[in-house]
């Protein structure tokens, strides 16, 4: 953007960097807008009146955006700050408009968050989603760049929620980053109905399959998810494939015809999980009696090795994918390399995401993706048909009708993945614990209620790290039903999943970061050697272990990814070095406006 002003941050105090620069080059108050005055900086609240949120708006801006590496003399010689300048002009303009130059490596990425009437399986309803589609476009990146995602929030439908947050699944965050996160009420609060926010996300070493969607309630219900993708030139895996693309990104997810709003209230009055109406693959699905959406279509040439991202985004549902008659080799999880496996079946938890090869051998002709799925009983939702749930594998000069022959369901005793059975292409031990803790997770029968050792996650109304930077420093920091943990930086925490007889695999995620898995619900086995490492994993009826080091600053949320359950309290924070963090995080001036700007709305607008 010609003629930007550079974003460096300040290590020195706004009034003396004001102060020294107004003496210097008549940075007059008489510019500023009327009644704006030094004292009502040094005064500026979110709580005061028009004027000094005005001023709020210019104190941040100074603080964050200008005075930083800069000298006073070389901005004002360069700018001329005046009214009229355009510098100025982008000073003032509101929080939610601030500019960024580019930079190289810099990937810009517009989300308007709106509200479009679309039907994904055949029944026509209001949905929230990103650019007009769903799933949401695609972001697909190079190792190495830095996403910068502007989120527009564009809402009106007022049976959804209006406000929203952007998470980023399976990305790492450093402490200095971690106001970016999207975590609301973890990292930060939920961006208001016409506002916006700019994630600015490095991407570091980072390669492989994640995705991004609402982080807010359970917003994404509403059709807020897309994919996240970020290849990797020197793919130590890339001789086994030969098409690794947009159009071979596969996602899986439940559907609902009814809103989240709704939904969640009656989750609320009843204690039970609404059974989706329908699943789809790439935004497209049926159900029972709806019209016979035509089915999507994944295109192949024969002869040819295809990379599949498969990513489950649903709220609840487990899916079971397949090709029929052609095998996959799973290269990754979780954006995580392994040495390829070769199976048939993969059972997938919502969150997860698995890297599959699949050669074009047999004949040109058309076969059958299945990814059924199970998520509550569907006796409860007449609607629900989890075998129509397929695509069409389609050769090139193969006609353009359906495989013949019905739906076959996986034989889950052939070919069937068994997480315990990867192992990671570098391997490394999982590091001894320096912390143990066991979480126990137990539903208050009849009611939308989930405990984590007898604590119900809820969250606070300031983030845990708006809290951290005023000062909370240790446990009792925090009340009991903000399940935060303080660790000294450097930490390694075991955390084991006792046995459950409950009927929900819990898949848990944790943000910022990845595990090891120690022991996998899929075995008995306990692997210190080679585990691999991702970022949600099951913990159900056999037990899981995981280990993770804390080896960043600040508040990591780590949840239930059935997002029912963490709505209803599987939820807990973990921090470590909360001084650490207020010595290296600087949140930007929109991060500063958005709990006040939340705050500030009636319940019927967050």
């Amino acid at each position: 953007m010609s003629g930007a002003v550079p974003h460096v941050r300040a290590p020195l105090s706004i009034l003396v960097m004001v102060q020294n620069c107004r003496s210097r080059f008549s940075f007059k108050p008489s510019t500023w807008p009327m009644g704006c005055s030094m004292l009502s900086l040094r005064k500026a609240s979110p709580q005061s009146n028009g004027t000094n949120v005005k001023c709020l708006s210019i104190k941040t801006r100074l603080r964050h955006e200008f005075f930083s590496a800069l000298q006073c003399s070389k901005f004002f010689n360069m700018y001329q700050l005046s009214l009229a300048s355009a510098a100025l002009l982008a000073l003032l303009q509101p929080v939610s408009g601030a500019v960024f130059p580019p930079r190289p490596g810099v990937l810009p990425i517009t989300l308007n968050i709106e509200n479009k009437n679309l039907a994904p399986d055949g029944f026509t309803r209001s949905m929230i989603v990103a650019n007009g589609t769903y799933p949401g476009p695609p972001i697909l990146a190079t190792k190495g760049q830095t996403l910068r995602v502007t989120a527009n929030n564009k809402l009106t439908d007022g049976s959804m929620r209006l406000s929203t947050s952007l998470d980023f699944d399976g990305i790492f965050f450093t402490g200095e980053n971690l106001y970016n996160e999207g975590s609301p009420f973890v990292t930060t609060c939920p961006i208001g109905p016409g506002a916006s926010y700019t994630y600015e996300v490095p991407l570091g070493t980072q390669t492989g399959t994640y995705w991004y969607h609402s982080q807010l309630s359970v917003q994404y219900l509403d059709g807020l998810r897309g994919p996240l993708i970020i290849y990797d030139p020197n793919d130590p895996l890339g001789h086994l494939y030969d098409v690794d693309d947009e159009s071979t990104i596969i996602q899986v997810g439940d559907w609902w015809h009814n809103s989240s709003v709704p939904l969640l209230q009656q989750f609320n009055d009843t204690g039970i999980i609404p059974v989706s109406d329908s699943g789809t693959i790439n935004g497209v699905g049926r159900f029972n009696g709806g019209p016979e959406v035509p089915f999507p279509v994944i295109n192949v040439e024969h002869g040819k090795r295809y990379r599949f991202r498969i990513i489950n985004q649903s709220v609840r549902s487990v899916f079971t994918v397949d090709f029929d008659k052609h095998p996959m080799t799973v290269i990754a999880a979780d954006g995580v390399p392994t040495q390829p496996h070769v199976v048939n079946t993969i059972e997938m938890l919502a969150g997860q995401r698995y890297d599959v090869v699949v050669t074009a051998n047999q004949p040109v002709g058309n076969y059958w993706f299945n990814a059924p799925y199970v998520g509550g009983s569907a006796a409860r939702n007449p609607n629900q048909n989890a075998t129509l749930n397929r695509a069409v594998l389609r050769y090139r000069g193969a006609p353009k009708v359906e495989p013949q022959g019905p739906f076959t369901a996986p034989i889950l005793d052939q070919g069937f993945l068994l997480e315990s059975d990867l192992r990671p292409l570098f391997p490394q031990p999982a590091p001894t614990p320096t912390h143990n803790l066991s979480f126990e997770l137990v539903v208050t029968d009849g009611l939308a209620v989930w405990h984590i050792n007898g604590v119900q996650y809820i969250p606070p109304k300031d983030p845990t790290l708006l809290q951290v930077l005023e000062g909370a420093t240790t446990n009792s920091s925090f009340n009991e039903h903000e399940n935060t943990f303080v660790f000294p930086l450097g930490s390694v925490i075991q955390v084991d999943f006792p046995p459950s007889d409950d009927d929900d695999a819990h898949p848990f995620h944790l943000h910022g970061m990845n595990f090891f898995v120690v022991k996998s619900n899929t075995s008995d086995v306990i692997n210190t050697r080679d585990p691999i490492r991702r970022d949600t994993v099951a913990s159900g009826q056999a037990g899981t272990t995981i280990r993770f080091v804390l080896d960043q600053p600040g508040p990591f949320f780590f949840h239930c990814h059935i997002f029912w359950h963490m709505q209803a309290g599987l939820g807990s924070v973990m921090l470590p070095d909360p001084q650490g963090s207020r010595k290296i995080v600087r949140p930007g001036p929109e991060w500063d406006a958005l709990c006040p700007a939340y705050n500030a709305l009636s319940p019927e607008q967050q």
